[in-house]
């Protein structure tokens, strides 16, 4: 029998996600749950998310709530207000954060200020690049000047507003990447995810065996990223995001410090007290009620691992204060990191245990390195 090992307070889900599944185009290296775009479908798939959330929303006092995909914005009017309707039963504090995700295309000041009136305070938006020659390859429309001009109309209603940037394209160079990195300083918007093209099974790109680029100019677009973000004043606090002074992403932050979560809709996961647990992605399995394909209740020593894993996604890395209050059990006595440090892959002030930065993009690495560590 697994004992709860984290005090009950420390359980309480103060986030909540919801995927909507659809898309008008499916982009080459997308490997999420995803759908085309059937309004019949889509409303069918609403009745059965709104019987979910009755089933197991608790009533509990949200501080985010994040709408993602698929494509959100690609719905249709009577599906968003359908939509929107069902989360009013969502409690939210009197801080929240609610992201909607949506691609620049769909970006209509029509649309934003129904956002505004539905209590959304923070978009991101879908990008990927501002080059024209990655069009085909991604599948994607990418049309420089209507990005510019849809994120400023959308600054005009939100202060926050992030856009995410993919790198590492086919036969990127690096004067490409600086190129899309002059015109997302020049956006001016409160924050920048980033992420290097990876070719995922079951994708487009697999098919087509487009090939990742290679390690070391990975590496060198990574640290370029980080400079020319971080001189024009964004604070790099987790591995791929970047926020202005204020903006850090509060949903994301709520998965890297192995809080609680729903996680509601095809697709998606959740973490409740001490049981991580991933929906169906198939629509039509969800719809007609077969929602949770994966539950795993953890025990004490993978709860501290998975602490470990996540927080380590932070440039501030692991806070041994709070590690110690959730565990019972000190950072230093949990896992042995004496050797990492010396190796110069960790380091530690007096608060936390961290990756150095010039150690960030083998992060992954030194994560396994670290969990093998565990006493």
């Amino acid at each position: 029998m697994v004992s709860l090992v984290v005090p009950r307070k420390d359980c309480k889900i103060k986030s909540c996600y919801v995927h909507v599944p659809f898309c008008k185009k499916v982009c080459s290296y997308c490997d999420f749950c995803k759908n085309y775009y059937d309004e019949q479908v889509v409303s069918n798939y609403l009745d059965a998310l709104k019987i979910e959330i009755k089933n197991n929303y608790k009533g509990e006092v949200l501080n985010t709530l994040y709408i993602g995909g698929g494509t959100p914005s690609c719905l249709s009017r009577d599906n968003l207000k359908e939509l929107f309707k069902i989360l009013r039963t969502l409690k939210l504090s009197k801080d929240y954060e609610f992201t909607f995700e949506c691609n620049f295309e769909d970006i209509t000041e029509e649309l934003l200020s129904f956002l505004k009136e539905n209590r959304v305070n923070r978009l991101s938006i879908g990008i990927q690049s501002f080059n024209k020659k990655y069009e085909k390859v991604l599948n994607r429309i990418i049309d420089k000047e209507k990005i510019i001009k849809n994120v400023s109309l959308s600054k005009s209603y939100f202060d926050n507003v992030n856009v995410d940037l993919m790198y590492a394209l086919p036969n990127e160079s690096i004067n490409d990447l600086k190129e899309d990195l002059m015109v997302i300083v020049k956006l001016d918007v409160a924050h920048v995810s980033t992420y290097a093209l990876i070719v995922e099974d079951h994708t487009k790109l697999k098919i087509d065996k487009i090939k990742e680029t290679n390690e070391d100019l990975q590496n060198e677009m990574y640290y370029e990223i980080i400079k020319e973000l971080s001189k024009n004043g964004y604070e790099h606090y987790e591995i791929s995001n970047f926020a202005k002074t204020g903006y850090e992403s509060k949903h994301n932050l709520t998965y890297w410090n192995n809080e609680r979560y729903y996680g509601f809709g095809a697709g998606a996961s959740g973490f409740v007290e001490n049981k991580r647990y991933d929906n169906t992605k198939s629509i039509k399995n969800y719809i007609s009620g077969k929602t949770i394909v994966y539950e795993e209740i953890l025990d004490k020593k993978t709860l501290m691992k998975d602490e470990v894993m996540l927080n380590l996604r932070k440039t501030s890395g692991i806070n041994k204060e709070t590690f110690k209050n959730k565990y019972n059990i000190s950072f230093d006595k949990a896992f042995n990191y004496k050797d990492l440090k010396l190796k110069g892959y960790l380091n530690e002030n007096e608060a936390n245990v961290f990756i150095p930065e010039n150690k960030l993009f083998i992060s992954n690495e030194i994560i396994i390195m670290l969990l093998e560590n565990i006493i």
